[in-house]
């Protein structure tokens, strides 16, 4: 896949946004294209995500882009990066830098460094390139890992024998962008990878970047196949041994996310953890996700297995209500990911979902019942009559309730 470098010029000022962008980094140190961009540019695919690198101060560099953009640039100082945003461009600018890890599985300490440098610390081969922005180098290509050659052949290869151990996140990041473009582990690194996995170096990572990188790969389009090479090299079981690695089941729960509203990427998850939910929670807790999501994946995982073996066509629809109301959108995804039967599922979303009486309480209140709980209980009680047909219109529902509350009926 050889591309000369007037074809690179020509597909660089493609993107969106770079236009402007070439205008305004005239004068500037030399700045360069990188990573994904590259990888996806030399492919002849759409990338979203524009990442440069700068031998120069990067801050100092966005503030300048981002004033003759009229935009603004937000500083990341941890890592020497900022981000220029004007309209809907949006660019990340790096200082070309090495990096050293104290420890297997820390972040990063960085210095400054040349492109050169920059590129052979990164993940992987075909990640490795950079492409010029400025004056004569645009469009010229700079691949001193042989990322060129590995995209001709379909590899994804790291760039050097501790890069699992250095960042074990990279062992999740590998299977997706082999999934993701359809390539192959290289021999050395796929040996590397299952190494890694075996040797426990997933236990230095936190949980919070293994989030990043987990949720990442459940939103890719090929996840289940994903899953299925995270099962294969030993991935999975290194993340924690009690997560169903299922291919077909974390495909069921993504197919069923588009019936039932459910996160994809939430359904997935709790998939995962479905065979043994409560030997996981640990884990789904120290993943750090927000509040809402661990709560909706650990009820998932638990309640789903339960509804799978519950839901049938004979239910009334008030005991369909009941059952499945306390439930997130997640359990019922993967309830019929686990075979549960889909008319009851499906009457429930379509007829049974949201529904209410037309009276409260306070209706109650203002017929003279006096305040206690038999005021909740004959609510709950008229609202299974009236799922169930047996009563119709407000009027019979209050009458209902007012009898059931003093206890008539």
């Amino acid at each position: 896949m050889p591309t000369p470098a007037t074809d690179l010029s020509d597909r660089v000022r493609s993107l969106a946004g770079m236009e402007q962008l070439l205008v305004a980094v005239e004068g500037l140190p030399p700045l360069y294209l990188v990573g994904g961009a590259v990888r996806d540019l030399l492919r002849g695919a759409r990338s979203v995500d524009l990442d440069l690198v700068v031998e120069a101060d990067a801050a100092a560099t966005a503030r300048e882009i981002a004033a003759r953009l009229r935009g603004r640039a937000v500083e990341h100082q941890r890592f020497g990066t900022a981000t220029v945003r004007t309209g809907e461009l949006v660019v990340d600018i790096a200082m070309a830098r090495r990096e050293r890890y104290e420890r297997p599985g820390a972040l990063p300490e960085v210095e400054p460094a040349g492109l050169t440098e920059d590129l052979d610390r990164r993940d992987f081969t075909v990640n490795a390139m950079a492409i010029g922005l400025s004056g004569s180098d645009l469009g010229v290509l700079r691949d001193p890992c042989g990322g060129l050659d590995d995209l001709e052949a379909g590899l994804i290869r790291v760039l050097h024998g501790r890069s699992f151990v250095d960042d074990p996140t990279r062992l999740l990041r590998a299977v997706r962008y082999e999934t993701r473009l359809g390539f192959e582990l290289e021999t050395d690194t796929e040996r590397l990878a299952r190494e890694a996995a075996t040797a426990g170096a997933i236990a230095t990572v936190s949980g919070a970047r293994l989030r990043d990188e987990l949720m990442d790969l459940l939103t890719e389009a090929e996840a289940p196949a994903a899953v299925g090479r995270l099962r294969e090299l030993g991935i999975a079981r290194a993340l924690h041994p009690s997560l169903r690695a299922d291919p077909e089941l974390v495909a069921g729960a993504a197919l069923a996310s588009a019936e039932t509203g459910a996160s994809p990427a939430l359904a997935e998850l709790a998939a995962l953890c479905s065979a043994r939910p409560a030997e996981v929670e640990e884990f789904v807790h120290t993943l750090a996700l927000p509040a809402a999501d661990r709560t909706a994946v650990l009820r998932a995982a638990s309640r789903g297995p339960v509804l799978a073996e519950t839901l049938h066509g004979g239910l009334r629809p008030s005991e369909l209500h009941a059952l499945l109301t306390p439930e997130p959108p997640e359990a019922l995804a993967l309830a019929l990911a686990l075979g549960a039967a889909g008319g009851p599922v499906l009457r429930y979303l379509s007829d049974l979902r949201g529904a209410a009486l037309e009276i409260t309480g306070e209706d109650l209140l203002s017929a003279g019942v006096p305040r206690s709980p038999a005021i909740g209980r004959a609510l709950e009680e008229t609202l299974r009559r009236k799922l169930d047909g047996e009563l119709a219109g407000r009027d019979a529902e209050l009458r209902t309730a007012t009898e059931l509350a003093r206890g008539r009926a």
